[in-house]
């Protein structure tokens, strides 16, 4: 099954024995996660997949744990949303014949279905893209962000766990570009009680 529920991840023997926290940016983090040596792969999908590789090269995670800031329209700011499905969003060969999402002659379905479903949090499907949204304007994923499909889908082809917490920074509106901002310095803390809270 690609989508596990643990209700606890303490109980899990190994699971936490080498974890890997993975931030986009510093600012995600703060000084919360001092303490667990994070990676911060930077923005965009290229740069997250290139830097997460390059650390599972090194040394092999128990777990990975993806946790950073997302907008949503459906999803109130400062919520805490964890996502199990995911979509590049700026994938789109439809003109092809190939479905919206979908990466032509890829094995994995638009919506890539994988990681650990907590079950006390709001749920989501996460849009991924090379793109900061303003003007959210589908029903196809309710979270949106720069970084997580390539960590779910290396998580996956690498038959890593996976977590993913993002904490709702902003509207994915027109209000999107100052509300980050400010938001985001929030996200740290918000992310912390979370995880100190399922682990």
């Amino acid at each position: 099954m690609s989508v596990t529920n643990y209700p606890n991840l303490t109980t899990e023997a190994g699971l936490l024995e080498n974890p890997l926290y993975v931030f986009a940016l510093e600012s995600e983090a703060t000084h919360e996660f001092a303490d667990v040596n994070p990676l911060f792969v930077g923005i965009g999908k290229l740069n997250a997949m290139y830097n997460l590789m390059k650390r599972i090269h090194e040394e092999k995670p128990s777990i990975i744990i993806n946790l950073g800031s997302a907008g949503s329209t459906s999803h109130k700011r400062g919520e805490v949303v964890c996502c199990t499905g995911f979509v590049q969003r700026d994938m789109d060969v439809t003109a092809l014949g190939f479905e919206k999402y979908q990466t032509p002659f890829s094995i994995h379905k638009p919506i890539l279905e994988y990681g650990i479903s907590i079950d006390n949090l709001p749920h989501g499907i996460c849009g991924t893209g090379d793109s900061f949204v303003m003007d959210h304007n589908t029903e196809d994923y309710n979270v949106i962000d720069m970084e997580a499909y390539p960590l779910a889908l290396i998580a996956k082809q690498e038959s890593i766990p996976f977590l993913c917490l993002k904490y709702i920074s902003d509207g994915a509106d027109g209000t999107a570009a100052t509300d980050w901002p400010e938001m985001v310095k929030l996200a740290g803390s918000a992310l912390k009680k979370t995880i100190t809270s399922i682990l």
